[in-house]
């Protein structure tokens, strides 16, 4: 069994820091691409930041200069530096994992259970 595990959410005021965690862990043969998506209530669910399994980051244009997307160096981990956070960053945050799980035969898309990210004044 796999599991998609993330942390690091909370509330913070507008110009605050939050540091968002994911590990991933089960009988995974690889580990492909790893991102953070964010939903709100009604909205659909959109990507945030991604990394490659080579390294290369991908930013929504909202976020570039904000947030830094990271792993570690066996894949397991990603996580995501959100600095001077905005009201309009509220929103659940789940993190995205291409896996190659023992006994499949491709890649597919394992999700966390998601993460509450407030930004209040």
């Amino acid at each position: 069994q796999v599991q998609v595990v993330e942390s690091g959410g909370g509330s913070v005021q507008p110009g605050g820091t939050l540091r968002l965690s994911c590990v991933v862990s089960g009988r995974i043969f690889d580990v492909n691409a790893m991102g953070w998506y964010r939903q709100t209530p009604g909205a659909q669910r959109e990507l945030v930041a991604n990394i490659t399994s080579a390294g290369t980051t991908n930013y929504v244009d909202s976020v570039k200069g904000r947030f830094t997307i990271s792993r570690n160096g066996a894949k397991t981990s990603v996580y995501l530096q959100m600095n001077n956070l905005k009201p309009e960053d509220t929103a659940v945050y789940y993190c995205n994992a291409d896996l190659w799980v023992s006994g499949e035969t491709t890649y597919k898309d394992y999700w966390g259970q998601g993460t509450q990210v407030t930004v209040s004044s």
